[in-house]
């Protein structure tokens, strides 16, 4: 289904206001020291209800029993391959229908790649950009026509300093194009959907102390990457976590179509 066309505006307005009772869909939320769990806490602390996504139910359902559980908001957990719309979609029509309405999506499911460009395999490429880039096309799509429909929406896209960068101390090219495509992505998401009243920005984190960085950092790798930003440490993901709830805030809805980065100073553009 298309959404309706957006009607015309005689004044100037804020946008509409959010609902009291209000939904955030998250994606990649299995990882315990991950960006999303971190998020999904976060959320629920000031009120959100959450659809939560992660590649194993049990994942999903075990983050649904701690945030009902502590916070008292509601939450329905699946998990889904991300890179398969049919599932997706499942997840959509179940959310819709199981949870107050859905004003947020933030998109954190993705795979690293440390291959270097000389030794990366056709196979290789692809599981890069289908579980980072296509994944996130395919998820902000089903949502983001459900936000259309109901003329309100915030869509965050998760990207990366290795797409500014073309690199980064783990990830290499095939990373870095996959992250660069999600910026233009929520660009033109934000084009496209802004008449509909839906917000579409990316966050581009630098290093941040989660398991991505190929596995748990000890010490010295933390300190020795703290040491090249500007301000002595590495991001966690209490870091990015607020930076995306700012952005899916009703005081955000001017801001579409941006790309703001978490790097400590890592890198300034």
């Amino acid at each position: 289904m298309t959404p309706s066309s957006p009607g015309s505006q005689s004044s100037i307005s804020l946008g509409p206001a959010f609902p009291a009772d209000r939904t955030a869909v998250l994606t990649g939320v299995g990882s315990v020291n991950g960006i999303g769990r971190h998020t999904a806490h976060r959320l629920a602390r000031t009120g959100w209800n959450l659809g939560l996504i992660a590649r194993r139910t049990e994942e999903a359902q075990e983050l649904v029993a701690e945030i009902t559980e502590e916070y008292g908001v509601a939450a329905l957990g699946m998990g889904v391959d991300v890179t398969r719309s049919a599932e997706i979609a499942e997840a959509a029509a179940a959310f819709e229908a199981g949870l107050p309405q859905i004003v947020a999506l933030a998109n954190f499911a993705g795979v690293s790649s440390s291959t270097t460009y000389f030794e990366i395999t056709d196979e290789e490429w692809a599981r890069v950009m289908t579980n980072n880039l296509t994944s996130t096309h395919l998820v902000t799509q089903a949502f983001g026509r459900i936000m259309a429909n109901n003329g309100l929406g915030r869509i965050i896209g998760l990207s990366s300093v290795t797409a500014q960068k073309g690199g980064g101390t783990f990830s290499k090219t095939a990373y870095a194009a996959a992250k660069a495509g999600i910026v233009g992505l929520m660009r033109g998401v934000a084009l496209e959907l802004g008449p509909y009243g839906v917000t579409a920005n990316s966050v581009s984190p630098g290093p941040v102390d989660t398991d991505i960085m190929g596995g748990p950092l000890d010490d010295e790798r933390r300190e020795a990457m703290g040491a090249a930003t500007a301000l002595g440490r590495i991001s966690v993901p209490e870091d990015v976590s607020a930076t995306v709830e700012f952005l899916i805030s009703e005081g955000a809805g001017h801001i579409t179509g941006q790309t703001l980065s978490i790097n400590g100073g890592l890198y300034f553009h």
